[in-house]
């Protein structure tokens, strides 16, 4: 209260100061120009009295004293504006009534000056002497570029400069140093007084030339060819990167009125170089709708979006399937909370290695779906104990595929991977051997359809390579990478999910469904960009270790093998490799030898039924 009172005697004082001064000037003004209407000393000395007392009150009535300084508007200059002009009329009333001849061109040009003034005063007081009072409240300001000059910079522009001294408002710490659009006709012109720099080409040079800080990516209509361009430049500098959504995912309500506060940083998958994969959802509901719907490995990354996506598609029940109780756990609250009762479903903690606890929950839920995304993943892990891979992968597969073609399930999806494609490691050569007994069941089966996916590394997903690199980051380790120049396919988790779905919902039987997933990418380049988008330096503030290939590692992925050839889907994003005729009876043979050496855990006998198994697994790369 003490504060408030302050305030209000403050400006007060500084408008009775600005009266007197201001009616001083206006006088010498008049006298100098105009001297009929300038006034004699004692006239001043009443006009300055009576000026100050009627100008306090109105001020004070109409609340000009009671406004927070650093909160000042354009409303409240013009109320301030008001009280001096309606102060001005009634003193001009008031001397008309006592027959004072006192111009009215006097009266005028007093109130342009001592309003003047009284503006002023508060404008500069706000920008310079809170500023200054409140140094070291505020952090560090970070200097900003914004792509784009159209609608959205003019939006981000009024919110920074109306938050510029709001305490609670953490957009009052950015400074637009510039804007950089496509639009030649833009550049070197200016948007709320921010000068357009340049191109987004020139984007590197712009960041370096004024120190900036912070991008922030401000064109939420902006096509994705573009969208990558553009990111993948600003990428390469050394700022943090924020993006304004897309015009379809902005929120305009009571909890979302600004654009800066929607600005989110930039995700990984920005930088993939490719559009997102679209999908048949009709026919992904069809295929789902009033389905009991089986995941296996249902809790890891893969599998927990498999529930997530079916569980939209009104399935009659889901069945998760996990031997890690932790994940299961996680993935059953995330569904109660988000479904409630409206969902059938249902968690097991079981293993696809025990057939007989497998065959139990067969028998029980008949599931028509069985998604089969139980699998061993982790390459460095598998080739110390490639027992264990071949127990759960090949064995773990078998034994689910066995059962639901026994309980006439309509179809079997089973999740592969590109290492399967001439595997130089053993996880990828048990995958292959998967995809086999995948082929060789829909070969003999007369009811249920069996079909295999295939794609590259999932950003995100347990296996991949981003989590590790984040919490390297966020550690201040260094970021390792096995080889300057591994590259990878990768896609998004939503992406393999739906890929999963519609794969299930148009296979026939047998098939290989392969992802077009562009171009590869360098796993150094994904390191340096999800260092950038930490707004660290890649070598500088964070540093890149290259530790050489691991064991079964190689420096590149296939995703098709060349037997197998290429056939079009009604998506132009997925493709079919034709169907490998399997013979039975070998396979089955070498199932058996394999079995057997795995149950013995005998590592170098197992290594070698792969290679035989697999003539293309080359196991020395």
């Amino acid at each position: 209260m003490r504060k408030f009172t302050r305030r209000k005697v403050v400006l007060a004082l500084a408008d009775v100061f600005f009266i007197a001064i201001g009616t001083l000037i206006t006088n010498y003004i008049l006298s100098q120009f105009l001297p009929r209407y300038a006034n004699g000393y004692r006239a001043i000395i009443y006009i300055i009295v009576i000026d100050s007392i009627l100008c306090f009150l109105v001020q004070y009535s109409i609340g000009s004293y009671s406004k927070i300084w650093r909160f000042f508007e354009a409303k409240d200059y013009l109320i301030c504006a008001f009280g001096m002009f309606a102060g001005q009329f009634v003193s001009i009333m008031i001397f008309f009534v006592l027959g004072k001849d006192i111009s009215k061109m006097f009266f005028l040009v007093n109130y342009i000056v001592i309003t003047s003034e009284a503006l002023a005063f508060r404008l500069i007081f706000k920008r310079t002497f809170l500023v200054l009072t409140n140094a070291g409240k505020y952090s560090k300001t970070e200097r900003t570029l914004i792509v784009g000059a159209g609608n959205a910079a003019k939006m981000i522009l009024s919110e920074i400069e109306s938050a510029k001294f709001d305490p609670d408002n953490p957009s009052k710490n950015i400074e637009p140093i510039g804007l950089v659009d496509d639009d030649t006709g833009k550049i070197h012109t200016r948007v709320h007084g921010v000068r357009v720099l340049g191109s987004t080409n020139e984007i590197p040079t712009i960041t370096d030339s004024f120190k900036v800080d912070q991008i922030i990516f401000a064109i939420p209509s902006c096509d994705e060819k573009d969208r990558h361009r553009i990111l993948d430049i600003c990428s390469k500098t050394k700022c943090k990167i924020k993006v304004i959504p897309y015009l379809g995912n902005l929120l305009f309500d009571d909890e979302h009125t600004q654009l800066i506060s929607q600005a989110a940083d930039i995700k990984i998958e920005d930088l993939l170089g490719r559009e997102p994969i679209a999908f048949d959802k009709s026919e992904i509901k069809k295929f789902i709708k009033g389905k009991v719907c089986m995941v296996t490995g249902g809790g890891g990354s893969i599998g927990s979006e498999l529930v997530r996506q079916i569980a939209k598609y009104n399935p009659k029940q889901i069945v998760l399937i996990d031997i890690y109780e932790n994940n299961a756990y996680d993935v059953q609250q995330e569904v109660l909370m988000e479904y409630g009762d409206s969902i059938n479903f249902v968690t097991l903690i079981s293993s696809v290695r025990d057939y007989n606890k497998m065959e139990k929950i067969f028998k029980e839920y008949r599931p028509n779906l069985v998604f089969h995304a139980a699998a061993h993943k982790h390459v460095p892990l598998m080739e110390v104990v490639p027992e264990e891979a071949v127990k759960n992968n090949i064995f773990g597969t078998f034994n689910v595929a066995t059962l639901a073609e026994f309980y006439n399930a309509d179809k079997f999806v089973m999740i592969s991977t590109d290492k399967a494609v001439n595997p130089t490691n053993v996880m990828g050569c048990t995958k292959r051997i998967c995809e086999m007994i995948i082929q060789y069941k829909a070969q003999h089966s007369t009811h249920t359809e069996f079909v295999t996916t295939r794609f590259g590394n999932v950003l995100g997903s347990n296996g991949s390579v981003i989590p590790l690199f984040r919490r390297q980051i966020e550690n201040g380790k260094p970021v390792t990478v096995t080889h300057p120049d591994i590259i990878r396919y990768f896609m998004t988790i939503p992406e393999a999910v739906s890929l999963v779905l519609e794969a299930g919902a148009m296979a026939s039987g047998g098939e290989i469904f392969v992802l077009d997933m562009g171009e590869p990418v360098k796993i150094v380049t994904l390191a340096e960009n999800l260092i950038r988008m930490y707004g660290k330096i890649p070598y500088e503030d964070v540093e890149i270790k290259f530790t050489g290939l691991r064991p079964g590692e190689k420096l590149y992925e296939e995703l098709l093998m060349d037997e197998e050839g290429l056939k079009k889907t009604s998506n132009k994003k997925i493709f079919i490799g034709n169907q490998i005729e399997i013979d039975s009876e070998k396979l089955i043979s070498q199932l058996d030898e394999m079995e057997k050496f795995a149950n013995e855990n005998n590592s170098d006998k197992v290594v070698e039924k792969l290679a035989e198994m697999v003539p293309t697994f080359n196991h020395k790369v």
